[in-house]
């Protein structure tokens, strides 16, 4: 998982090719992306922007992909040039009004047993579990792989 240990001036964000939204009920979901990985690794990373518009708490409480053998919500916490990353068992809160940025080196749905590698330009389908709004589908845009350390994942 040392994919996710990068730089902190290296550019997180989303590929152009993640600007479509998704909605359901109150909750939106926006640039969904995610990152390209080795043959090797078996895993990856998901990201996006999730907002509770609507006026009802909510919880990202699973995620499944039919391209992975499970889906798991984890938070990353920086500790001095390492990380420690940890699974997130009740899920991710989103009282209303609330925005939450999943990124490399902090909150993210990591797939973990890829059935293919994540190749750049491609996309991967992923459902989104809420406890009260119910499941959304998205599409992640494969976005290339970005450096971490001195070295690119």
């Amino acid at each position: 998982m040392n994919w996710f240990r990068r730089s902190r001036d290296t550019p997180v964000g989303p590929p152009a090719a993640a600007s479509h939204n998704y909605t359901l009920g109150g909750i939106e979901i926006s640039s969904p992306w995610a990152r390209a990985s080795s043959s090797e690794a078996g895993e990856g990373g998901g990201f996006f922007v999730l907002a509770n518009k609507g006026a009802v708490p909510n919880r990202l409480v699973a995620a499944t992909s039919p391209d992975a053998e499970r889906v798991e919500i984890h938070a990353i916490t920086v500790v001095g040039s390492g990380i420690r990353m940890r699974q997130r068992e009740n899920g991710l809160a989103l009282s209303p009004g609330t925005t939450l940025t999943l990124k490399p080196r902090g909150y993210h749905l990591l797939l973990i047993g890829l059935k293919r590698p994540l190749e750049e330009g491609g996309r991967i389908a992923i459902t989104l579990t809420f406890e009260t709004a119910g499941n959304l589908d998205i599409e992640c845009a494969v976005a290339a792989p970005g450096p971490v350390g001195e070295k690119a994942i």
